[in-house]
């Protein structure tokens, strides 16, 4: 027996007190609804209705289980509108990856973005490495991740892409910093500082054939992530880093 379409057939009758005129609002004949309201009164063992050749009349038992119909049908119908959300992609989970190098202010405005458009989505974040990502990503342990390019994105559909402007860092001290544009060659003789191979093989190569075609091989290649750590090289060894201005530290005075 469907429940539900029963339990909607008994709702209607008790509503409009009239066969014919739940029928109609039900969308279907009277018959197949009267026998819908006895076969329901049979599995349930009790009289909903009192029944005259003029007038239908709840029975007490029905009063007192016209609520309950009405809260499971209530509950059905909000149960159905998850299932859409669901189906939709507006609800549920999503397991989200940022690269560690994004500044706060792009980590705040991508979260305030995706909780004004997707209020009903709850988010997995993770900070991984473009190599943890598409590792991840591989093994369906991720739904979607923000990359470093160029990598291999085999398998994979691309969203918008989102250009950053690469900079120099180096000390305060250094000639080259009181330039407004500052050409490779001019770094000539200096260590770079590079992070780990491992976290984005195609970008570090492509990181280090640029810096050659452009006139900088760097004496030594160094690595570190932690912008502090960094900073610390830099300010210490005489070292330079390349680095998203976005993500570059800020203030005056620091070195």
């Amino acid at each position: 027996m469907d429940l539900v379409r029963h339990l909607e057939c008994f709702v209607a009758v008790a509503e409009e007190s009239h066969f014919g005129r739940a029928a109609a609002r039900l969308g279907m004949a009277q018959p197949p609804l009267s026998q819908r309201v006895q076969r329901l009164e049979r599995e349930l063992g009790v009289r909903l209705f009192e029944r005259t050749s003029r007038q239908v009349r709840i029975t007490e038992a029905g009063r007192l289980l016209l609520a309950e119909a009405r809260e499971v049908l209530s509950r059905t119908e909000s149960f159905l509108a998850a299932a859409r959300r669901v189906r939709d992609g507006e609800t549920g989970l999503l397991r989200a990856a940022l690269p560690p190098d994004l500044s706060g202010e792009t980590v705040a405005a991508l979260l305030a973005g995706f909780g004004e458009r997707h209020a009903g989505l709850e988010l997995e974040l993770h900070e991984l490495s473009t190599a943890q990502q598409l590792d991840r990503l591989a093994v369906h342990d991720l739904d979607v991740g923000v990359v470093h390019h160029p990598c291999d994105v085999t398998g994979l559909e691309l969203g918008p892409v989102l250009r950053r402007e690469m900079g120099v860092l180096l000390s305060a001290g250094a000639a080259a910093a009181a330039l407004d544009e500052v050409p490779l060659p001019a770094l000539s003789g200096r260590d770079l500082i590079l992070f780990p191979r491992t976290a984005a093989p195609a970008l570090y190569d492509e990181l280090l054939t640029t810096c050659a075609r452009g006139g900088f091989t760097p004496a030594a290649v160094r690595h570190g992530q932690g912008t502090s750590f960094v900073k610390g090289l830099v300010l210490s060894s005489g070292a330079v880093a390349l680095c998203p201005r976005d993500a570059a530290p800020s203030g005056q005075g620091d070195g």
